[in-house]
């Protein structure tokens, strides 16, 4: 989620700044649709987790399909708005001198660690089927 949003809030800015054909490139619908879908897909996973921190203050016991949900939609999450980050920058979005070529590896390893998404994936299905 915080990768996701570091991401988000660095395309934004960038994209208030670079200007092409005489104006900053955030002023192109399609740039702002995809903005939008970033955001969207931000704030969901913000929602998820933050569900997951409810039920464990609220002291339930079987929280264990709602965790596997929000760690699977947040790294998902977390590759699609750093992809599209990456595409808002352009060719920049590849360089190591811009933070969105790190924070689209960084995004990968949360796929990865702590139980793979497949993982995560099973273990709702389980949930699910009982």
């Amino acid at each position: 989620m915080g990768i996701a949003q570091g991401a988000l809030d660095f395309a934004a800015q960038y994209a208030k700044q670079r200007v092409q054909f005489g104006k900053p490139i955030a002023e192109n619908q399609g740039l702002q649709f995809m903005l939008a879908d970033m955001d969207i897909q931000t704030e969901a996973a913000r929602q998820l987790v933050y569900h997951v921190g409810e039920l464990m203050d609220q002291g339930a016991q079987d929280f264990g399909r709602y965790s596997a949900i929000a760690k699977t939609f947040a790294s998902d999450a977390a590759i699609q708005v750093t992809n599209d980050a990456i595409q808002v920058l352009g060719g920049y979005g590849y360089m190591k001198e811009f933070p969105v070529e790190r924070m689209m590896r960084d995004a990968k390893v949360t796929q990865i660690y702590e139980g793979t998404n497949q993982i995560q994936r099973m273990v709702i299905a389980r949930a699910l089927l009982k």
